[in-house]
């Protein structure tokens, strides 16, 4: 068996039960290193160890999540990415706002068109006798 990512980059031998061992497969070496980088191996091992197995997972999504968020902005971390999409969507919002009026603008257009030929049809009529022909 070959050592996970962290214990190969920790240079390390993986134990038997390397907490590390099923978030950190040996072919995903820089998923580990950016975790290491961020948040440190030893609070990452407190965390994980003071976590209920089935959360673990879930616990290290968010890790490599937020280390490779930090790798890429480290200023802002994924709370950039947060205000990037929130402005996306503020944005997207407006652009429907816009298409909704224009949509009801030319549904009422229409409406108007309709009620107008409806009206030219009925008038040689009113008095409701049918016109004379020749």
């Amino acid at each position: 068996m070959s050592p996970c990512a962290a214990c190969k980059l920790l240079r390390r031998r993986c134990a038997k039960g390397c907490v590390f061992a099923p978030y950190f497969p040996p072919d995903e070496p820089q998923k580990f290193a950016n975790v290491h980088k961020i948040f440190g191996a030893s609070n990452v091992n407190k965390m994980l160890k003071d976590l209920p197995v089935h959360q673990r997972g879930d616990a290290v999504s968010s890790m490599v999540y937020e280390a490779n968020a930090r790798v890429r902005d480290p200023v802002y971390g994924c709370v950039g990415a947060i205000s990037s999409l929130q402005q996306q969507v503020i944005h997207l919002q407006s652009q429907l706002t816009v298409a909704n009026a224009k949509i009801l603008s030319m549904q009422m257009h229409q409406a108007k068109v309709r009620s107008s030929q409806t009206k030219s049809l009925r008038s040689p009529s009113s008095s409701g006798k049918l016109p004379n022909f020749p």
